[in-house]
C-alpha cells in the first residue's frame, strides 16, 4: 500500500458519514466562527473595563482598533472600507462609550444595593451628604469626592462611577436595571454616531 494510503481511505470514509456541503451552509459555518470570534474578541475588550476609565486617548484609540477588527470580522468588508457604518449596524458601542456604559451600569446596581457592599459605600448621593436644601439633592446626583492627582485619583471608581452618573439625563437615572440598561445604551450609542 502506498504512503498516505490510509489517510486517504479516512476521509474517504468521513465523507461518507455526512451529506455534502453547499456553498449556502459554508457561508453560514463561517459566518457563526466569525460572529463567535468576534464574540471572544469583545469580551476580552470588555473584562474590567471600568478599570479602563480615564485612560490616555491613544490607549483608548488601540483598543478602538481591536473592536474595529472584530467588526470586520463579521462581515465581508475590505480592510481599508469604513468600519463606522459597519459598527452602526451591529449596533456596537465606541471603547470610550463602553466604558462609560459599565460604570453607569455598576453605579446603577451600587445604588440598588445589588453590587457588593464595599462598593455601595464608595457611592454617596448628595441628598444624603449635604444639610441644607439644594435643587441638586432632588435630582439623582452622586458626590464626586475632590482628588489630588488627576492622572490617578480621576480614574478610580469613587470618582470615575459617580462623574459618568451625573453626566447622564434625568430620565435614563431613575428606571429598573433592564430599562436602565436599554435607555442608557441607547443614549450612549446616539452620542457615538
Amino acid at each position: 500500500m502506498e504512503e498516505g494510503a490510509g489517510f486517504k481511505i479516512a476521509m474517504g470514509a468521513f465523507d461518507q458519514t455526512r451529506p455534502p456541503v453547499s456553498e449556502v451552509s459554508w457561508s453560514r459555518r463561517h459566518n457563526f466562527v466569525s460572529i463567535c470570534h468576534a464574540a471572544f474578541i469583545l469580551s476580552k475588550v470588555d473584562y474590567c473595563n471600568v478599570a479602563l476609565s480615564g485612560l490616555p486617548k491613544c490607549d483608548i484609540d488601540r483598543l478602538q482598533s481591536v473592536i474595529n477588527a472584530a467588526a470586520h470580522l463579521t462581515s465581508d468588508l475590505c480592510r481599508y472600507d469604513h468600519v463606522t457604518p459597519l459598527l452602526n449596524d451591529l449596533h456596537w458601542l465606541r471603547v470610550r462609550e463602553r466604558i462609560t456604559y459599565k460604570l453607569c451600569v455598576l453605579v446603577h446596581n451600587c445604588l440598588h444595593g445589588t453590587a457588593p457592599r464595599y462598593l455601595q459605600d464608595i457611592i454617596q448621593p448628595v441628598a444624603e451628604v449635604t444639610s441644607c436644601r439644594l435643587r441638586s439633592a432632588s435630582s439623582s446626583a452622586l458626590v464626586v469626592p475632590a482628588t489630588r492627582r488627576s492622572s490617578l485619583g480621576d480614574r478610580a471608581f469613587a470618582v470615575a462611577g459617580p462623574r459618568a452618573w451625573n453626566s447622564l439625563p434625568e430620565f435614563i437615572t431613575g428606571s429598573s436595571l433592564l430599562t436602565f440598561k436599554k435607555h442608557l445604551k441607547t443614549y450612549l450609542f446616539s452620542l457615538s454616531f
